[in-house]
């Protein structure tokens, strides 16, 4: 009778036991949550197992009476299931209280991971609104670089004297055109310029580079150039870059100024992104909206179709021309020009056609009503058809985003105060035109207004004034 007595006094113990264990279990299952290594099916087995409470000791006589006493199997059984029954409410509880955490944990990591998107996407909303607003004309915000001169009614005048016939370049100079971005795929790009010159038995040469490379391998590619054309003639070179191509020569000329000092007379800047241009910097700018999109068209267009360089792209935003400025600066005793103006966004400008190339058309017989006089006829008769295409309406509409989004004039891919270069002769013409103006013909010539190549030519007089006075303030 002891025996029983001692069975059910260690059977109630092992009640409290396991009702004190519950509550350390479900009070304390923050921390069974956090724990990876936690086994429930431990924690549940420990309320179940009864073999060590019912299990008398090993090896006496009063446990072999007892294992094999009928009564106490059945009190055995009977108090096992009196067990389970009274800890069924305690494991309904804790399994709730289980389910209620999960569910809070869940709900929580939801909230934070919706937090995270959501700041994400305001990220990028504000990245995306932002854009180069501020960015644009970085130049002038620094203290320590040299300032700009005026030189716009220099250039008038010596723009008037041109188109009265009053030429002064001489011809013991050589005069080097770099052609911008996408020149390689454009066949009349400063074509009509060198034949102006040429005609003025001046020496002149068009850059024969890849310029859809980056601007440190064109760079590169003009510095032997150079040197080519210098010891071909003995003359010194005067370079007019446009677009991109002012940035491949001024990268030329600041990297290898050493050799190239007594071989250079001068740089002009015609609309040249010095400072960088938004419309690249928008295009490949990360953490925006469709970053990743825009950059795939980008590489397809520039590395698929036209096969060049993602970096002559690149080259031009503002985080990479902070970076190249910082490292390369212009040498202050070569005499710089930058040119700027700014597009018109009149709907008269939509109609305009630029010419861009032209193609040669199999033999056909003219027909009877195309007479010499014909605006066309030439063209016919040499089975060579001009390629037009709205330039000036792309420019224009692109000069109308850069205004309403940020408030800056620009050319239609260069704002003004972006194309100054520091320490520079600026031109700041108030006549408008776009981007390719300098570069292509139109289809409707103005004669009473200054055409491109006269524009050209006024610029390099000019920068050949500006060396000669500086050489005579310097002797």
């Amino acid at each position: 009778m002891e025996d029983y007595f001692c069975r059910i006094l260690n059977i109630a113990s092992d009640l409290g036991h396991c009702f004190i264990q519950f509550v350390e279990d479900a009070f304390g299952f923050i921390y069974c949550e956090s724990n990876p290594y936690y086994d429930y099916e431990a924690s549940f087995a420990g309320y179940f197992s009864v073999e060590e409470v019912l299990l008398p000791p090993h090896n006496t006589r009063e446990n072999q009476n007892v294992n094999t006493c009928p009564l106490f199997d059945g009190l055995r059984s009977t108090s096992s299931l009196i067990k389970q029954g009274l800890m069924l409410p305690l494991y309904g509880l804790e399994l709730g209280c289980k389910l209620v955490t999960h569910c809070f944990i869940c709900c929580t990591l939801y909230v934070q991971k919706t937090q995270v998107k959501l700041q994400g996407l305001i990220n990028r909303l504000r990245t995306t609104l932002e854009g180069s607003s501020e960015d644009i004309g970085w130049l002038q915000k620094i203290k320590n670089l040299p300032p700009v001169n005026d030189g716009t009614s220099q250039f008038k005048e010596l723009l008037a004297d041109v188109r009265n016939g009053v030429h002064q370049l001489p011809n013991s100079l050589v005069y080097l055109f770099i052609p911008g971005l996408f020149s390689n795929h454009s066949p009349l790009y400063f074509v009509t310029t060198k034949k102006f010159f040429s005609k003025m038995g001046l020496t002149c040469h068009i850059a024969k580079i890849h310029s859809e490379a980056s601007v440190e391998k064109n760079a590169w590619e003009l510095k032997q150039y150079i040197e080519e054309l210098y010891w071909g003639s003995g003359k010194k070179i005067m370079l007019l870059g446009h677009s991109k191509g002012g940035i491949d020569s001024a990268a030329c000329l600041s990297i290898y100024w050493p050799e190239l000092r007594e071989k250079v007379a001068g740089l002009a800047l015609v609309q040249s992104p010095y400072g960088g241009t938004p419309i690249a910097s928008d295009i490949v700018r990360q953490g925006q909206i469709a970053d990743k999109e825009s950059r795939r068209i980008m590489e397809f267009v520039i590395c698929k179709l036209i096969k060049g360089d993602m970096r002559a792209l690149e080259d031009l935003t503002y985080e990479k021309r902070k970076d190249f400025i910082s490292k390369h600066k212009l040498p202050s005793e070569l005499p710089i020009i930058s040119f700027h103006t700014e597009a018109s966004s009149a709907p008269s400008v939509l109609a305009t056609m630029s010419l861009i190339a032209h193609t040669e058309l199999p033999w056909i017989p003219l027909p009877q009503f195309v007479t010499e006089s014909d605006e066309f006829y030439s063209f016919l008769a040499s089975n060579m058809v001009p390629v037009v295409i709205p330039m000036s309406a792309a420019m224009a509409i692109s000069a109308l985003h850069l205004r309403l989004r940020y408030g800056e004039r620009s050319d239609g891919l260069v704002t003004r105060r972006d194309a100054e270069v520091p320490g520079s002769v600026v031109v700041r013409l108030e006549r408008k035109l776009d981007h390719a103006w300098m570069v292509y013909s139109s289809m409707k010539r103005n004669p009473m207004e200054a055409d491109a190549t006269e524009m050209c030519e006024a610029l390099l007089t000019m920068l050949l004034q500006i060396g000669k006075a500086r050489e005579r303030k310097v002797s």
